[in-house]
C-alpha cells in the first residue's frame, strides 16, 4: 500500500469510526493501518533557529552551541538532553573558589623545596596558563599543579633522616610522585605490574592453543605437538628471556600456522568442487528417477551456500526422512514391477499353450482332410465329421478361455501400470512431503517439532538466546466466508512467502495450524525478535495479496517469547500464544512480547 492509498484509508475509517479528524487522531490511525511504530516528529527548523541565537562569546558557550547543532543535526533527542543537562548542572554548580586557590598557589610558588625550584614552578605555571583557555579548566588544572607541589613537599620531609626502605613506603602513598626516590618506587611498581598483566595474556594465550589451535590440527601430528609444547611453555615461562624465547617460537608457530591454514581451505574447496561434479554426473544418470533428483536438489543447495552445522543437520533431518519414506514406496514400486513381469511371463505361457494346441488341432484336421479322400462309405465318412466337429468345439472353447483369461490379465496389467506411475509420483514428491506443508512449504508440525529441537539444545550449548514467534492472520474466517476458500489458501500461501522473504536464512517458517504460523528466530533477543516481526507486518502491508485483480490488506497479530534458561520449546510457543492473543484483543495487527 503506497501512502496515499494508507492515507484514503485512513480518512475512510475516521469518518466510519465517527473520530474527529484532528492530527493526533489521524497519526495514530494512519500508523495503525500501514504498521509502522508512531514516532514524535523532530522539530528540527524550530531548534535549528534557537541553535542559531544562541552565543558564541566564550569557548564554553561555543561547545554548548556545537552540542546542540550536532543533536539538532542528528535529530537525536538523547544528545539534546544530554547538553541542557550539562547545562543546568554546571549553572546549578558552586562557582570556584579562586581567592583561596590565588592565595595558596602564591604561597606554594615563594615555598623553597630541594627538588623544585622558583624557576622550575613559574615554569609549570606559565605552562599551565598558557594550555588552559577555560576558565573552568584552568581551575581544575591549578588545583592539580598544586597537589604535585604539596605532595613533593611531603615526600621531601619524609626523606630527611629516613632509610632507603622507609623513603619507599614514604613515596607509595604519593599518586604523581615527582622526586628521583618516588620514581625509582614507581618503576618498581610498574615493572610488578607489567609481571602480572603479560603472566595473565601468557596463560590467555595458552588456553587459546589448548583449546582451538591445537583442536584444528588434529590432522597435523607434527604442528600439534608444537602446540602442546607452546602450551607447557607458556605456562612455565617467567623471566624476560624465556619470553623472548617464547615470542620467537611463536611467531614460527604462526608461520607456519598459515600455511596449514591455507592447505586447510584450498582442501574443503577442492572437495567441494569434486562433490559437485560427482553430483551433477549421478543427476545426469538419472534422469528419469524424480525421486533421486529431488535429493540431489538438496545436497545441491547445501553445498552452493556457506556451509554451518544448522544447515548440515536441517538436510540430515529431511534426508533421513524422505530415504525412510523412499524405501517403502521403493519397495512397493518394485512389488508392482514384479507382478507386471508375472503376469506377461503368464500371457507368453498361453501364447505358448494357444499356439501348441493350434498345431495339435491343424495336425488333426489333416489327419481328418486325409481320411476323407480315401473314404468310399458314407457311414465312415459321418465318423470322420463327428471327429472334425469334435476337434472344432474343443479349440473353440480353448480359444474362448484364453481369450477371457488375456482380457483379465490385460485390466490387471493396466491396474499394475497406474500403481506403479502413482508410487514414481509419490517418490518425486516424497522429499517435499515429509516435513513442509503441502500448501505454503513451510514446516509441518513435524518439521517445525525436529527444527525447535534442534535450535534448542543449540542454543543451550552456545548460550544463546532463542524466540519463537506466533502469528495469526486477522479476521481470516471473514476472508474465507467473502472471497471463498481458494481465495484464504491463496492468502496463506501469500502470507509464507513474505514470511520467508522477510526473514533470515538461519530462521525458520513452520505452518502452526490453520491460518497460525510459527517462526524460529536464533540468536536473538526479545526486543529484536519483536523489532523483526514488526518489519514483517510493514512488508505485508507493502505487499499486497491480489484477489481477481483487487489489492487485499493481510495484517496478523503475533506474540513473541524469549526461551527460558530451564524452558522447554513448546512451552514457550504457548507463552507466545498467549501473548498473541492479547494482541488480538489489543485491536489486532499488532506485536507484543510474552
Amino acid at each position: 500500500m503506497n501512502p496515499s492509498e494508507i492515507a484514503r484509508e485512513t480518512f475512510k475509517r475516521l469518518s466510519l469510526q465517527r473520530t474527529p479528524p484532528t492530527p493526533d487522531n489521524y497519526r495514530t490511525l494512519y500508523h495503525e493501518i500501514s504498521g509502522t511504530a508512531e514516532t514524535e516528529v523532530f522539530p528540527e527548523k524550530s531548534f535549528k533557529s534557537l541553535a542559531a541565537s544562541l552565543p558564541r562569546n566564550t569557548p564554553e558557550q561555543s561547545r554548548f552551541a556545537r552540542q546542540i547543532d550536532s543533536a539538532v543535526g542528528d535529530k537525536n533527542w538523547e544528545g539534546l538532553k544530554t547538553a541542557l543537562a550539562d547545562l543546568l548542572h554546571k549553572a546549578a554548580a558552586e562557582p570556584p573558589n579562586w581567592s583561596a586557590l590565588i592565595r595558596e598557589l602564591l604561597v606554594r610558588l615563594e615555598a623553597r623545596q630541594a627538588d623544585l625550584t622558583p624557576a622550575r614552578k613559574r615554569e609549570a605555571l606559565d605552562h599551565v596558563l598558557a594550555s588552559s583557555a577555560a576558565p573552568d579548566l584552568l581551575h581544575t588544572r591549578l588545583q592539580g599543579l598544586l597537589k604535585n607541589w604539596s605532595q613533593a613537599a611531603a615526600l621531601e620531609t619524609a626523606t630527611v633522616g629516613s632509610t632507603p626502605a622507609e623513603v619507599l613506603n614514604a613515596s607509595a602513598v604519593s599518586p604523581a610522585p615527582t622526586s628521583a626516590k618516588a620514581e625509582i618506587h614507581l618503576s618498581a611498581h610498574s615493572a610488578d605490574l607489567a609481571q602480572g598483566v603479560t603472566s595473565e595474556l601468557l596463560d590467555l594465550l595458552a588456553q587459546l592453543l589448548e583449546n582451538s589451535i591445537s583442536i584444528l590440527l588434529t590432522d597435523n601430528t607434527e604442528l600439534a605437538g608444537e602446540a602442546t609444547r607452546l602450551i607447557n611453555v607458556a605456562r612455565c615461562t617467567k623471566n624476560t628471556e624465556d619470553i623472548a624465547a617464547f615470542v620467537t617460537s611463536m611467531k614460527r608457530f604462526s608461520y607456519r600456522l598459515h600455511f596449514v591454514a591455507e592447505d586447510q581451505t584450498e582442501l574443503k574447496t577442492a572437495m567441494l568442487h569434486l562433490l559437485h561434479l560427482v553430483i551433477d554426473n549421478i543427476n545426469e544418470l538419472v534422469l528419469d528417477d524424480q525421486w533421486l533428483q529431488g535429493q540431489i536438489a538438496v545436497v545441491l543447495e547445501l553445498v552452493s551456500q556457506p556451509l554451518n552445522l544448522r544447515r548440515i543437520d536441517d538436510v540430515e533431518r529431511r534426508m533421513k526422512d524422505v530415504i525412510f519414506k523412499q524405501s517403502a514406496l521403493k519397495k512397493s514400486l518394485i512389488d508392482a514391477k514384479d507382478q507386471i513381469k508375472l503376469m506377461l511371463a503368464t500371457f507368453v505361457d498361453r501364447l505358448a499353450d494357444f499356439s501348441e494346441t493350434t498345431s495339435e488341432y491343424h495336425d488333426k484336421i489333416e489327419r481328418c482332410a486325409d481320411k476323407i479322400s480315401k473314404v468310399n462309405d458314407i457311414a465312415d465318412l459321418s465318423d470322420v465329421l463327428d471327429e472334425v466337429m469334435r476337434e472344432t468345439r474343443v479349440i473353440q472353447l480353448n480359444a474362448q478361455r484364453s481369450r477371457d483369461e488375456l482380457d483379465q490379465m490385460r485390466v490387471k496389467v493396466n491396474a499394475a501400470e497406474l500403481e506403479v506411475l502413482r508410487l514414481q509420483d509419490e517418490l518425486a514428491n516424497a522429499s517435499q512431503m515429509v516435513r513442509h506443508d503441502a500448501l505454503t512449504g513451510a514446516l509441518n508440525r513435524k518439521g517445525m517439532g525436529d527444527a525447535l529441537e534442534a535450535e534448542v539444545a543449540r542454543a543451550r550449548r552456545h548460550n544463546t538466546k532463542l524466540c519463537l514467534a506466533l502469528l495469526d492472520i486477522d479476521n481470516f474466517k471473514k476472508l474465507n466466508d467473502s472471497m471463498g476458500h481458494a481465495a484464504g489458501d491463496a492468502a496463506l500461501v501469500h502470507l509464507a512467502q513474505v514470511v520467508q522473504q522477510a526473514i533470515r536464512p538461519e530462521d525458520t517458517l513452520a505452518r502452526y495450524g490453520g491460518e497460525e504460523f510459527v517462526v524460529v528466530l536464533p540468536d536473538t533477543p526479545l526486543e529484536n525478535a519483536v523489532t523483526v516481526m514488526v518489519r514483517v507486518q510493514r512488508e505485508l502491508t507493502r505487499q499486497f495479496f491480489l484477489h481477481n485483480n483487487d489489492k487485499v490488506l493481510i495484517t496478523f497479530s503475533c506474540g513473541v517469547a524469549e526461551l527460558g534458561t530451564e524452558e522447554q520449546g513448546m512451552d514457550a510457543v504457548q507463552r507466545a500464544d498467549g501473548a498473541m492473543y492479547l494482541a488480538k484483543r489489543a485491536g489486532k495487527n499488532r506485536v507484543l512480547a510474552a
